[in-house]
């Protein structure tokens, strides 16, 4: 028998006990955040209904190991290394015009919303959010921006506006569970 085969005191052979350790160390924030991208994106592709969506990442922000975590996502196609395209970055842009942006969709990480002598409204209350923490560029130069959050958002607002208006409402303080930064 080779060394690599002999079992140890609890049955495993030293190929099984090292494959089996990562899956019992504990999980990251940055862990938990990836498995709410595949989820999200599984949510805005139809693969999962927002029930499931809901129960999964209840289940990923409560996981302790990583081994908790690979069975919510063993059903879904995994996404590419790092973040999902469009789930890092993204820019929503009005320039002498009105752009509205709802429903179900997927706003990246670091969002910037720019109106330029235009109106942008974002409504992301049934967005797909990627992860725990949602940032938002807000710029608005002689524009209106409105942006609307989920209820259970807690937004913490660090800009103003100067020949603009500029909005940002539906979080509920005292229901408030996820962060939503916005500056600019």
């Amino acid at each position: 028998m080779s060394p690599h085969s002999a079992p140890s005191p609890s049955g495993r052979t030293p190929a099984q006990a090292a494959y089996a350790a990562p899956l019992q160390q504990r999980a990251s924030d940055a862990d938990r955040d990836h498995v709410a991208a595949v989820l999200g994106e599984a949510l805005a592709t139809g693969r999962l209904t927002s029930v499931e969506h809901a129960d999964r990442l209840e289940a990923a922000y409560s996981a302790v190991t990583v081994g908790d975590l690979a069975p919510i996502t063993a059903d879904l196609p995994d996404v590419a290394a790092g973040a999902p395209p469009g789930l890092d970055r993204q820019r929503v842009t009005a320039v002498f015009s009105k752009v509205i942006r709802r429903g179900r969709w997927v706003p990246g990480r670091r969002t910037e919303l720019r109106s330029t002598f235009g109106a942008l409204i974002v409504d992301l209350s049934e967005a797909v959010l990627p992860g725990r923490e949602v940032t938002l560029e807000l710029n608005a130069l002689f524009g209106k921006l409105i942006v609307r959050v989920p209820e259970d958002a807690r937004v913490i607002d660090e800009g103003g506006a100067l020949f603009a208006k500029r909005a940002v409402s539906g979080a509920s303080p005292a229901q408030a569970t996820r962060p939503a930064r916005s500056s600019g």
